[in-house]
């Protein structure tokens, strides 16, 4: 082997070594990159807009995978969690669904029933009824009679709202027409003498309407006073 033989033997073998220390430099960069992300983890991002109080459905969020290490405690890393749930904010979109987003729908306590009805928009508080609110029911129904004057009556004072649904197009049984309206399915927990007061207005009123009420400083809204439940336009003359 001559001197130029030699000299092309020498440049190889340093080309090996140089090759091969690169190549675990890049193996030195990734396991320091592993250790400092560490395993990854499931975690659930928001797909568009959640209004809140809505009720929360799986497919209202992406599964997506991230460094464990990069998520607070409060992550939701199982859909099982948001069972029974609502939001309790508005959630946007590409957000990264927490616990303290959400809290449990409104239940019901002992002795009550829980009863769902249509609430045309145009006659609820549109928008502001949300579940945990409290609102006096009213019914107005025609008179008896031909000359008997038409009556707004208080039907449930106070009544608890658990649910409200989402804004559906339906067409009213009891209207004679054929119009379409928009109406908001309103879930509520009452008493069993309520529910039939209010079960019994939904099929035979002429219309149902809501009003918010506030709180007084016991926590509920002061029932109404001895006889005024019942409202005819002659009360007012």
């Amino acid at each position: 082997m001559n001197s130029r033989q030699r000299r092309g033997v020498i440049l190889l073998l340093l080309s090996v070594l140089c090759a091969l220390g690169a190549f675990a430099g890049v193996l030195a960069v990734i396991s320091d990159v592993n250790a400092k992300v560490g395993p990854e983890t499931t975690a659930y991002r928001v797909k568009s807009d959640i209004k809140p109080y809505v009720r929360l459905k799986a497919s209202n969020f992406e599964k997506i995978s991230m460094p464990e290490r990069w998520l607070s405690g409060t992550a939701v890393t199982d859909l099982a969690q948001i069972d029974g749930k609502i939001a309790v904010t508005t959630l946007r979109a590409g957000s990264l669904l927490q616990k303290d987003m959400i809290v449990a729908r409104p239940a019901l306590r002992p002795g009550e029933q829980e009863i769902a009805i249509m609430i045309d928009a145009a006659t609820g508080v549109a928008g502001k009824i949300t579940a945990g609110a409290t609102v006096n029911i009213y019914a107005t129904f025609a008179g008896e009679k031909k000359d008997e004057p038409s009556q707004s009556r208080l039907l449930v004072s106070g009544a608890r709202v658990i649910d409200v649904g989402v804004l559906t197009p339906f067409t009213p049984q009891k209207s004679g027409s054929r119009a379409t309206v928009e109406a908001v399915p309103i879930t509520f927990a009452l008493s069993p003498v309520d529910t039939q007061r209010v079960a019994y207005a939904e099929s035979f009123a002429e219309h149902v309407r809501l009003a918010l009420v506030a709180p007084s400083a016991d926590g509920a809204p002061a029932p109404p006073a001895a006889g005024d439940r019942t409202y005819t336009l002659d009360k007012d003359k």
